[in-house]
């Protein structure tokens, strides 16, 4: 019986979230905010519980294998725990609890309506971003790639005026959009195929012809293209913004956009394979996509004087770093992509968690508004600096060891340009990340409606708020110096990154 638990855990860390969401809504406004928030953190520990188990029979070679049902002949909705899906769920299953946490804080501290609703969404988002992870064909991870988008829908339409409504249905019409397109290749794959079993090193093989293969690829893409905010499908992402900050930090760092860029990291490695890849063409184009949105995303975020707008355009060019770092098809760039996923979420979930804190405590959201903030919320901004040398890629903090591999990929291809579209862009998150560091740490006698402030903790915002967001920031610089700290990931990247060239020789 025991063993038979052990064996579900995959399973177990999907639906419990589920049954969250569910007993959120069933109870509603009929249990009080402290049940209902217990609720969720409860789910997010037996969740973590779950995935964290199993990361050293992972690390040793072991897969959990489930078959829930089988659809038709060749496809099943089915669940599989490997290196890389463990990375993605590491990371979703562990942001959760702290996000959890500071939704509480940002809720409460913000006196937001709706919450009921806010928590049971959030819930089954993180049971689809799981379900992702641990899908073991592209049937059972078009399931749940679906799942999360309907999920995510009402949380960016929380506050419910025109503006998020609007945002919403762009949303929908982006994401279900290309869904679909996914749909139709993933349907041609099987007719091509007579299976869809995810495989390291792709399984279509010789099945399609390079120009056939090149059409496929780009319809399958197109679903992780769009909610990886590749350009120019990119523009749902500022538009969501208008969701509460404990959603942008949803979208950018645990779920929404992490799952776009696991999508192209599975097309890729697990479906088409990096020699099919390689022979069709199909790399050498979205390589391209992916340069060419790193910069002008980061030249866009500069004009921005809303502090999430401008880290909604630094998301759009830090997750084609995951793009650019698959299609350069080297092990070890393949190794810095999977990384980056833990530490973008790491790095840019800080950031989003300060700008929710500053917002909550000071009511300010425009850049130009928060000279000497600092000196009123020192933890905060100092957090919001480590974070911004981090998205940066300066040494000793995680981006460094992702950004790093990357580009010691494109220098073992000898792919000149890609390697100054790294610098380039580092260069790029400096100028549009460290004036706010530096306008923050200004003289707040500059700005007389800070003088009434005192520098103490008092200014800063609640704990539930700022003890995650300090959280975020120290494993940020532990990854930084130490990239196995965390549950090993950096081994599990390599490892995954090792099982997609071997199987494709």
């Amino acid at each position: 019986m025991f063993e038979t638990i052990l064996m579900m855990r995959p399973l177990i860390a999907i639906l419990v979230s589920m049954l969250a969401a569910a007993l959120i809504l069933v109870f509603g406004e009929r249990i009080t905010p402290n049940c209902r928030e217990g609720i969720t953190f409860g789910a997010a520990i037996i969740k973590a519980a779950c995935v964290f188990s199993m990361v050293p029979a992972v690390l040793a070679g072991t897969t959990f294998d489930i078959e829930i049902m089988e659809i038709v002949e060749g496809v099943t909705l089915a669940l599989k725990v490997d290196s890389v899906g463990m990375v993605f769920a590491c990371v979703a299953s562990g942001l959760w609890i702290l996000t959890s946490v500071y939704s509480i804080g940002y809720m409460r501290g913000h006196g937001e309506q709706n919450q009921t609703g806010y928590f049971a969404a959030f819930a089954m988002c993180l049971s689809g971003a799981i379900g992702i992870c641990f899908a073991a064909n592209l049937f059972t991870f078009f399931v749940f790639y679906e799942i999360l988008t309907v999920a995510t829908y009402p949380l960016v339409v929380h506050y419910r005026d025109d503006k998020g409504k609007s945002a919403g249905r762009k949303y929908l019409l982006y994401t279900l959009g290309s869904g679909q397109l996914f749909f139709v290749a993933m349907v041609f794959v099987y007719f091509a195929c007579g299976t869809l079993d995810f495989a390291p090193g792709g399984f279509i093989g010789d099945s399609m012809s390079d120009g056939t293969a090149l059409l496929v690829f780009f319809l399958m893409i197109a679903g992780g293209a769009v909610k990886a905010g590749v350009m120019p499908l990119h523009s749902w992402l500022p538009a969501a913004m208008v969701a509460p900050t404990p959603v942008s930090a949803l979208l950018h760092a645990v779920a929404v956009v992490k799952a776009g860029a696991f999508c192209v990291i599975r097309i890729v490695g697990y479906t088409f394979g990096p020699a099919l890849c390689e022979s069709c063409g199909a790399t050498d184009i979205l390589v391209w996509f992916a340069a060419v949105t790193i910069i002008l995303s980061s030249l866009i975020a500069i004009q921005k004087d809303n502090l999430k707008a401008r880290l909604a355009f630094s998301t759009v060019g830090q997750l084609s770093y995951i793009v650019l770092g698959v299609c350069i098809l080297t092990p070890i760039s393949m190794t810095g992509a999977i990384y980056h996923i833990v530490a973008h979420a790491f790095m840019k979930i800080t950031l989003f968690m300060c700008a929710g804190a500053i917002f909550v405590t000071t009511h300010k959201s425009e850049i130009s508004d928060m000279r000497g903030i600092g000196r009123r919320m020192p933890v905060t901004m100092t957090a919001f600096t480590l974070a911004s040398l981090g998205i940066a890629g300066l040494p000793f903090m995680v981006g460094f060891v992702s950004k790093m591999s990357i580009l010691q990929g494109a220098a073992q291809s000898g792919q000149l340009v890609f390697m100054l579209v790294l610098v380039a862009s580092a260069l790029l998150s400096l100028t549009y990340l460290v004036p706010v560091c530096y306008i923050a740490f200004t003289s707040r006698d500059v700005n007389p409606a800070f003088e009434k402030y005192e520098m103490k903790l008092d200014g800063e915002a609640s704990k539930a708020m700022l003890v995650p967001l300090v959280i975020t920031a120290v494993i940020s610089v532990v990854l930084g110096i130490s990239p196995d700290a965390f549950a090993g990931l950096f081994s599990l990247a390599e490892q995954a990154a090792a099982a997609v060239f071997e199987g494709g020789l």
